[in-house]
């Protein structure tokens, strides 16, 4: 793998780890698979590409994870407010957004951001050098980092988590999980949602099918870090994340050095996760194996 390839993958690893903890509130913490997260992608993606192309990046940025939050909550109120099932809501979620981001990019498949300023443009000028892109995402996802860290801490951090390990404990204690989950919807979402206004500005477009498998992307994230570093703690899960996506990047950018068919990413993808999900499995069966052995020895 040559510098450029290994650069690139370690950055798209760092981006995409921001979508990683937006799926890492969902799936770990509230313990409910979140499919909105192929919709919200794209919808701070258009957000942010439409504002980068009337030379205002930042507000983009930060519209974008509104926008984000916005999708999140709509996900909640459909299955706290309506009781639709967590999982059909999150796919009526994302169907919906696919006519409102057309409608955030004015009825256009893609939006091409050449030439145009954005915040890695500028980080550029500011830093220089081959590394600006990876300067500017570390500095990005500390900050989002050093926020959920004291967020899952606080009062109402600690009843986000405590929803997700026992929902009807939460009930009992007057604790008012609708609301509850409103907010950690919310806040994945807003993540997720940065996560693709960040990519449209790196990647200067921004394209209506760019949030296809973000599921299993992050999946993948989670488990592969998972398995490297054990959640035992919200610190350690969210850094388990990072670098759980950056190692999912790198697994890619070296399959893409060899003769393999770029058509077969989809399916790779599956595959690791398959492998992440089933390692912890298959390793309790082959110490149960040893053990009966030792036993019968």
């Amino acid at each position: 793998m040559s510098l450029v390839s290994l650069i690139g993958a370690i950055e798209l690893g760092l981006v995409y780890s921001l979508l990683a903890f937006g799926s890492f509130i969902s799936f770990r913490i509230l313990n409910i698979a979140d499919l909105t997260v192929d919709g919200s992608f794209v919808l701070g993606a258009a957000v942010s590409a439409v504002f980068v192309y009337n030379g205002m990046p930042h507000t983009g940025i930060i519209l974008a994870i509104l926008s984000g939050a916005l999708a999140g909550i709509v996900t909640a109120l459909l299955q706290t407010k309506l009781g639709i099932q967590p999982i059909l809501s999150g796919i009526l979620t994302m169907t919906g957004l696919y006519s409102v981001n057309l409608m955030v990019m004015s009825g256009k498949a893609n939006i091409p951001l050449l030439n145009k300023t954005n915040i890695f443009s500028l980080s550029e000028t500011l830093i220089g050098g081959k590394f600006y892109k990876v300067v500017i995402l570390l500095i990005i996802i500390s900050l989002v980092f050093a926020i959920l860290s004291w967020f899952f801490r606080t009062q109402l951090g600690l009843s986000v988590r405590a929803t997700g390990d026992n929902e009807d404990m939460c009930r009992a204690s007057s604790i008012d999980t609708d609301a509850i989950k409103i907010v950690g919807f919310a806040i994945s979402n807003a993540i997720v949602a940065l996560s693709g206004a960040l990519v449209s500005q790196m990647q200067q477009s921004a394209d209506i099918n760019m949030g296809s498998g973000m599921v299993v992307i992050s999946f993948a994230s989670i488990i592969i870090g998972s398995v490297l570093i054990k959640n035992k703690n919200i610190t350690l899960g969210l850094l388990s994340v990072i670098l759980g996506s950056v190692i999912y990047r790198l697994i890619i950018a070296l399959i893409l050095t060899t003769n393999f068919p770029p058509s077969y990413l989809k399916l790779i993808s599956a595959l690791v996760v398959i492998i992440a999900l089933s390692f912890p499995n298959i390793k309790r069966k082959m110490e149960i194996s040893k053990m009966r052995k030792g036993y019968k020895l």
